[in-house]
């Protein structure tokens, strides 16, 4: 089986927390490289954003490549702007394809603009096509707050195109198929509900005295943790109002901790960073808490194990997730998350069983929850021990055996349908 995969607006070797990365790109890694170890063929492909780059690269083993389309200018751009090079990338695609002289037996794509590359690419290659949007449009656009943070109308035109082309729309969770039925009247005979992984060989409980040594948190130290994009439907803004809340109601001295923030770009200049990292610093500096809250900027993959090991808690106080994945990983490593109850974290981060959901925006009932655990040593070594039995249930190859049920599922519809279609000729 030979599978097209098309991340178009972002590579799956990106360095984590930037703008434009984040769980979609440990979905498309992780996946690609257990199809791979299924005998599946996938190439991914993706624009290219560095000229410098090698544009086809064996990174994800089993023979299976990352493809770096030319498809305007080699630097990274605004969404918007990409929908000007989706013609470029896809005859990109088309002319790999015939050089290497493959023929892909299905496509499978990731977010809005990938889906509409995929539509367009099915009419040269008559093959079905399975999707998955990552996050949709119009839920962003309901926690947007500010004009700039909505998403433009092109979106939400592209969003229902795909639907209403793809023969296979995976969901995250139960939460996104019910969004898709409400919000866009989307055929849900045709989604099927496939929850992201996590890759349990590296995300695993680490000694909590050797995950603080490697960080450079002092043995005594007690850390809480974010992890993902700077942007405001993280809700870094009420993590940062609740450490507040939190410093008022413990005896300093005896209950030190600090907030370490991995995501952004803090050395970067001024003019360099985003408005909402911007933001957040001046936010951090009004409360006084310039000497507890760290930001460390990007991370790769392989230190974030120690990261969560090292945390007394992981924070996700997001706004809108359709899934979750930094909760899932600081499950998998034995770390209770505390998280807003909303989306597909609303379903993995199980209150009082593997961490605690809050009401969105309520950095009072935030702050509340984060001390409970931080003085109660008991429940959370009760709520970290099921945190890593839950995750057990997501392991990346029990997701991609569920992809390849929906991958033979729809081969086969398609000889049949094929099959059918010669007959009645």
């Amino acid at each position: 089986m030979r599978v097209a995969m098309l991340s178009f607006h972002t590579c799956p070797l990106a360095v984590l927390g930037g703008k434009d990365t984040g769980g979609m790109n440990v979905y498309v890694r992780e996946v690609t490289q257990k199809l791979g170890e299924m005998g599946v063929h996938v190439d991914v492909f993706t624009r290219s954003q560095n000229e410098h780059v090698p544009h086809v690269l064996h990174d994800l083993g089993y023979g299976n490549r990352i493809v770096h389309i030319r498809a305007g200018p080699e630097v990274p751009i605004t969404k918007k702007e990409l929908t000007h090079y989706l013609p470029e990338f896809v005859n990109g695609i088309l002319e790999f394809s015939k050089s290497k002289k493959i023929a892909y037996d299905l496509i499978h794509s990731h977010y809005w603009l990938s889906g509409l590359a995929a539509v367009d690419l099915r009419e040269n290659w008559k093959v079905p096509i399975i999707h998955m949007f990552h996050t949709l449009g119009v839920m962003k656009n309901r926690v947007a707050q500010t004009p700039d943070q909505v998403e433009g109308e092109y979106r939400i035109k592209g969003e229902l195109e795909v639907l209403n082309q793809a023969d296979c729309i995976v969901v995250a969770t139960s939460a996104e198929h019910t969004q898709l039925l409400w919000l866009y009247r989307a055929d849900v005979s045709k989604t099927t509900i496939i929850p992201p992984g996590v890759d349990l060989g590296r995300f695993y409980p680490i000694p909590i005295d050797e995950a603080k040594e490697y960080v450079g948190v002092p043995p005594c130290g007690r850390m809480l943790l974010f992890v993902g994009r700077i942007e405001p439907l993280k809700g870094l803004d009420v993590l940062i109002e609740a450490i507040a809340i939190m410093r008022t109601k413990v005896e300093w001295k005896d209950n030190p901790f600090c907030l370490a923030i991995i995501g952004g770009e803090p050395e970067e200049s001024a003019e360099q960073t985003n408005i909402e990292f911007e933001r957040i610093k001046s936010l951090t500096e009004r409360y006084g808490l310039s000497d507890l809250v760290t930001f460390l900027g990007k991370r790769d993959q392989g230190s974030l194990p120690y990261y969560y090991s090292a945390a007394e808690a992981v924070v996700v106080p997001s706004q809108y997730e359709s899934f979750g994945m930094v909760a899932l990983e600081a499950m998998a490593c034995g770390t209770p998350v505390v998280a807003s109850q909303i989306g597909g974290l609303a379903y993995l981060v199980q209150d009082g069983v593997t961490g605690f959901t809050v009401p969105v925006d309520d950095p009072i009932e935030l702050a509340n929850r984060l001390l409970s655990l931080m003085q109660d040593p008991v429940l959370r070594a009760k709520l970290a021990k099921n945190a890593v039995e839950v995750a057990q249930d997501y392991a990346w190859d029990k997701i991609a055996s569920k992809l390849m049920g929906v991958y033979s599922e729809l081969l086969n519809s398609a000889t049949t349908n094929h099959d059918d279609n010669r007959t009645v000729i």
